[in-house]
């Protein structure tokens, strides 16, 4: 922006975006609340799935939150369900076996008064969950981790140690679908022409220089150094992770899996990270990831970087991920009303319709809640006995993310964020095309094949076509294409 020109300041968020809203939901999607705090709190064994851009430590905190609230509320109702009950009986026995006045009407008015109760209870459990969702969501209010209660110390470190991840273990399933579990969906993969790298460059006073030998370490370090210097890519997060076959995990040593019965650790020895480009081992791959986050963190876009240097050739290994924004039931805090009459009538409709079957279903809801428990730690000590008493391999990856299981599909992305997307995806390979010449020439070597090979990988660019709704199609030659009419052929590579 030219200097001096002042503009007013539209609204925003900022990157924490996501956590907020999905902190704000865990207090009223109490499905949601339950399967994110199994997954971010309780004991496992499997890998956690990276969550980009998300405060793993805040959602946590306001899952346990939410759930610690939900469970108090069931409690309560369980012993008004119990008094209710026996009321109930007293009633009955009283009409069956003969009138007493005395007897029928106290058990009618303590029948009334365990409704009257749980009508209450609900009322004032929503109204808090609708609070507290409404602070979390509140532009210019406090960071969301700071409106909840804080964790064990050892949890949190954990959770913190995963959002700076240098290795992701995914599960055998992944292998056939995404193994670069947690970068949303599949945009694009593709294994770019070949680059002659053994002719040296001619010398500005005649002849050859000689080249700069170079391995594929020093490649993946020049890129990832100088792509966030690159015009256009500001904001660009770009680091080497190690992504590791589930059952693969056990043999990449005690850095990874200090200990068999728990699960991988996040963060590995940065000599280990670059063992998996220079030597690759068994469903074991270092990429570089270049992930660019979009306005308030609602879209992120994720290109995975592998080169394949074999003499007297190099080419990239590509593949193109997009994190779409977050699904729209968990922007449900946006629906609700801020009036005074308006918060209220919608507080006392919602507890006068809910309160009665949160009241008559909760034994078979705890009762549901103690099987699923005892199931998950059944299966958590089984996993834990094969590995200790039969030694035999144990799939530790992960199989999804937080982040990427709440997001909308990629074929119904709004046009905002589809657009946003396919610019970073054209600006990430524009970049890594120039930090690959500027390597290749400060190493002196002729790039002469990698204008040619440029030209053909520019040539297979993103394209966005057609109107936004309905599914997506992938079209010819990496094209990206949404109904509405047919793919219009990419443009002409440029002649040299």
């Amino acid at each position: 922006m030219k200097a001096g020109r002042e503009l007013p300041t539209l609204f925003q968020y900022g990157e924490e975006w996501t956590s907020r809203w999905l902190s704000a939901s865990a207090h009223l999607d109490e499905e949601f609340a339950r399967a994110t705090a199994i997954e971010l709190t309780e004991d496992r064994i499997r890998a956690l799935g990276p969550s980009l851009g998300v405060d793993l430590v805040a959602v946590a905190r306001h899952t346990r939150l939410a759930v610690r609230r939900t469970n108090l509320r069931d409690g309560l109702l369980a012993v008004l369900f119990t008094a209710g009950a026996g009321y109930l009986a007293v009633l009955v026995h009283g009409i069956l076996a003969g009138p007493v006045e005395a007897s029928l009407g106290r058990s009618l008015l303590g029948l009334v008064g365990v409704l009257a109760a749980s009508w209450g209870l609900v009322l004032v459990v929503e109204h808090r969950a609708r609070v507290l969702a409404l602070k979390v969501i509140a532009l210019g209010g406090p960071p969301p981790e700071g409106l909840a209660p804080p964790l064990d110390p050892g949890l949190e470190e954990r959770l913190r140690e995963q959002e700076r991840a240098n290795v992701a273990p995914y599960h055998e399933d992944a292998e056939r679908t995404n193994p670069f579990v947690g970068s949303g969906e599949r945009f694009q993969e593709r294994v770019w022409h070949p680059i002659d790298i053994s002719k040296p460059a001619n010398a500005s006073g005649g002849g050859k220089l000689s080249i700069i030998p170079f391995d594929v370490l020093d490649l993946h370090a020049f890129v990832e150094q100088e792509m966030g210097n690159i015009a256009g890519l500001e904001g660009l997060r770009a680091a080497h992770r190690l992504y590791v076959r589930g059952p693969m995990t056990l043999h990449a040593g005690k850095d990874l899996l200090p200990d068999r019965l728990r699960p991988p650790r996040a963060v590995i020895p940065e000599d280990m990270v670059q063992a998996g480009l220079a030597r690759p081992g068994l469903g074991m791959r270092t990429y570089l990831c270049l992930e660019r986050v979009g306005d308030s963190g609602r879209v992120i876009v994720c290109m995975h970087l592998r080169a394949r240097l074999q003499h007297p050739s190099l080419t990239w290994e590509v593949a193109a991920y997009v994190v779409p924004p977050l699904r729209d039931s968990f922007m449900r805090v946006r629906t609700l009303r801020l009036d005074p009459f308006g918060r209220w009538w919608t507080l006392f409709t919602f507890t006068t319709g809910a309160f009665l079957p949160l009241l008559f279903k909760v034994p078979a809801r705890l009762l549901r809640r103690a099987w699923d428990k005892f199931l998950r730690r059944w299966d958590l000590g089984y996993a834990r006995w094969v590995i200790g008493k039969r030694h035999i391999e144990y799939d530790y990856g992960a199989t999804g993310s937080i982040r990427a299981e709440a997001a909308e599909e990629l074929e119904h992305i709004e046009f905002s964020d589809s657009t946003d997307a396919l610019d970073f995806l054209q600006r990430l390979q524009r970049g890594v095309l120039t930090a690959t010449e500027q390597f290749l020439k400060a190493h002196h070597v002729d790039t002469r094949s990698f204008d040619q090979a440029q030209r053909v990988i520019t040539h297979h660019s993103y394209t966005f076509q057609g109107p936004i709704n309905g599914p997506g199609i992938y079209g010819d030659h990496g094209t990206f294409n949404l109904p509405g009419g047919a793919p219009s052929p990419s443009p002409e590579p440029t002649k040299p």
